[in-house]
């Protein structure tokens, strides 16, 4: 592997497929003709499914730009042969997210910073809620914010407007950071793939108000969260990321809610950021992180 110059220009591919003999050297052979370097890859087979999943990122060996369409068609003509599903893009290419929030500030928080300081690569394009607590925070980064009230007579006028902004704003992503609303079935089937919830992990278990109350009264041992895409099966979809923290008897509610506050951020902030560095591939209900 011959490593490009420094601030060049890099490509992702990412692709599922059948699993066959050849792919990965007619995926190597098209970027070697193509005058391309592979920076990295990664590549996991599923016996079980006989399914193969890759992820290359790649430069050209000279530094100079790359012709993304150019290699779309050829890339084209491969997944053709080999009945790949795949996308190609450009790896410093920001993805344009729109974040939802209720009353709770962490997870909200926790992304805006880790964005603002370069640890992620968005473009926020509107923290939109259903309360108006969280204006300031998203003024304090420069990010607009939206105020959509939610009533059982709005719930549908609220949706649409989210919807209008989602394709008026050319959104690639949807996070419900702490989102306290549920989702219609109609707009988690828009959604669908490109829209990441976090809840605590005890559920199923500790379901509806208070759960880490519900927990500590069980004398849990663990707590944490799970970030997983959003269906329409409530809190069921494709999971992305999960956070523990082993607990203990001294704990009171408050303390085991605190820690679950760290547990969430960690988990959707790993879940965001696979996402939008093109690392996860949906495989019916579960996902490929390919790192």
């Amino acid at each position: 592997m011959v490593t490009p110059p420094t601030g060049v220009q890099h490509g992702v591919l990412l692709l599922s497929c059948p699993d066959a003999p050849g792919v990965v050297h007619a995926v190597a052979g098209l970027l070697m003709q193509e005058k391309c370097t592979i920076v990295q890859s990664q590549q996991f087979g599923s016996m079980p499914t006989r399914t193969f999943y890759m992820r290359v990122e790649f430069a050209h060996i000279d530094g100079s730009p790359l012709d993304l369409d150019a290699l779309r068609a050829e890339v084209a003509a491969l997944g053709e042969r080999f009945h790949m599903t795949w996308r190609l893009v450009d790896a410093a290419q920001r993805q344009r997210v729109v974040i939802m929030v209720s009353k709770f500030a962490h997870c909200l928080n926790d992304l805006l910073f880790r964005n603002s300081s370069g640890d992620l690569n968005l473009d926020v394009v509107a923290v939109v809620s259903n309360h108006p607590d969280l204006g300031r925070m998203a003024d304090s980064f420069d990010v607009p914010f939206r105020h959509l009230p939610v009533t059982p007579d709005t719930k549908g006028e609220a949706e649409a407007a989210l919807l209008a902004l989602v394709r008026e704003e050319q959104v690639d992503l949807v996070v419900l950071a702490r989102y306290m609303q549920i989702l219609s079935t109609d707009l988690c089937t828009q959604l669908e793939g490109k829209a990441i919830n976090i809840h605590h992990s005890m559920l199923p278990s500790f379901k509806g108000a208070k759960p880490y109350h519900q927990a500590y009264a069980r004398g849990v041992k663990f707590i944490g969260a799970t970030a997983h895409y959003v269906t329409a099966d409530l809190d069921e979809g494709p999971i992305i990321e999960q956070e523990l923290i082993r607990v203990d008897h001294t704990l009171v509610p408050d303390q085991l809610a605190a820690r679950g506050r760290e547990a969430e951020s960690r988990a959707l902030a790993r879940a965001v950021r696979w996402h939008t560095e093109n690392r996860i591939v949906l495989s019916d209900a579960k996902t490929v992180i390919l790192q």
